[in-house]
């Protein structure tokens, strides 16, 4: 299970993106973060061979970020419980990482095989 934003823990740093010049900005090599969904910069991404994460609020996006490559997919606690059976199933190359909040919720997200947490 992978970890992000615990004190605790040394991860990757992610650059926020909104804009392909933002992305210009960013140093070689770097994670993207894309906060809100977006194709058109995702298809950038990709095409690009960027890595990126990206925000997703249901099941359709969920299915897109991943055609489109994202390397993470940050969805609430409860959506990211639902969408790892989906990303198994279909073998994504995605991981999927569910928002939390405190320590006791990374118990109940091993259990549901979910890839990874992201700490607000």
């Amino acid at each position: 299970m992978k970890i992000f934003g615990h004190p605790w823990i040394e991860t990757e740093q992610f650059y926020v993106v909104e804009n392909q010049e933002d992305i210009k900005k960013t140093p070689a090599n770097s994670t993207l973060k894309i906060e809100n969904f977006n194709i058109e910069l995702m298809k950038y991404c990709k095409a690009n061979s960027l890595a990126y994460m990206v925000n997703v609020s249901d099941i359709k996006e969920t299915v897109f970020a991943n055609i489109f490559g994202a390397k993470y997919i940050k969805a609430s606690k409860e959506l990211a419980k639902e969408l790892m059976p989906i990303a198994q199933n279909y073998l994504f190359d995605s991981q999927i990482l569910a928002v939390i909040s405190k320590d006791l919720e990374i118990e109940e997200l091993a259990k549901a095989h979910v890839d990874g947490v992201w700490f607000k």
